[in-house]
């Protein structure tokens, strides 16, 4: 079996002139689980170029979506955002990364903490039954520099509380933060700010974040990552793995 297939795309969104996102076929024997990435490219002069990209869509949708970024000179991106329905377009035919459910301890209270197109993953983990299975509070934290850049906010939202078959688990149990860094907003400031003054965990209406309760998964920037990881070490939180679950979790793939 081919470790590509040709999908199809249905449908472009431009959310701003930096971000967009959009949708394609699914074969049939195509599977992932909710958080994973696959990759995902053009061919170019006979020759596929491909990045890793987080699925966006749910596990069970018929359709998969991504959400990417425009770089001007991105070899990848700056082909990918000028796609259109109908195209073709090269997605890998295996899924696999570290933010999954498995990969967690049991707990309460399920913090996924992305930045930018770091959202991605954590849009197809909130529409998964599952997490909700597993955990009291989900608290999704999508941090951008500008209001404008808060893809999926009114999705998230104002859709997915009132979607006829999960509503009634995400006014439960779903806490959507968005947080802004450069501009006015009602939650503002870094998210590694937000975690370390206990800003975000009084905002929700939770204790301070603790090795017993909370777990956490994280997709965004580099320097996120590396601030992240030594405060949830310092709380005494660890790195989780298919082999080892912990209270953390950490997506190291990104796209250009």
């Amino acid at each position: 079996m081919s470790a590509l297939r040709n999908e199809i795309v249905r449908s472009v969104h431009h959310w701003t002139e930096e971000l967009f996102s959009f949708r394609t076929s699914r074969d049939k024997g195509f599977r992932f689980a909710s958080g994973q990435f696959t990759m995902i490219g053009l061919r170019i002069d006979g020759k596929p170029l491909l990045r890793a990209y987080s699925i966006a869509s749910a596990h069970y949708d018929d359709e998969l979506e991504f959400l990417s970024i425009k770089v001007p000179d991105g070899k990848l991106t700056s082909r990918l955002k000028d796609l259109a329905p109908g195209d073709e377009i090269l997605v890998g035919a295996k899924a696999t990364g570290t933010l999954l459910l498995d990969s967690l301890t049991p707990g309460r209270n399920l913090y996924l903490l992305g930045t930018g197109t770091g959202l991605a993953p954590f849009l197809s983990l909130v529409r998964d039954p599952d997490v909700y299975e597993r955990f009291e509070k989900v608290i999704l934290v999508h941090g951008c520099r500008q209001v404008r850049d808060l893809a999926y906010r009114s999705k998230l939202a104002d859709e997915l509380p009132a979607d006829e078959i999960l509503g009634d688990l995400v006014r439960d149990k779903l806490v959507y933060y968005p947080t802004i860094t450069r501009e006015p907003f009602k939650n503002r400031g870094r998210i590694t700010d937000l975690i370390a003054n206990g800003t975000l965990a009084n905002d929700v209406g939770l204790p301070p974040i603790g090795k017993q309760d909370d777990r956490f998964m994280l997709c965004g920037s580099v320097q996120m990552l590396a601030d992240l990881r030594p405060l949830l070490e310092g709380a005494g939180l660890s790195e989780g793995s298919t082999t080892a679950p912990g209270e953390f979790v950490v997506e190291k793939a990104f796209v250009e």
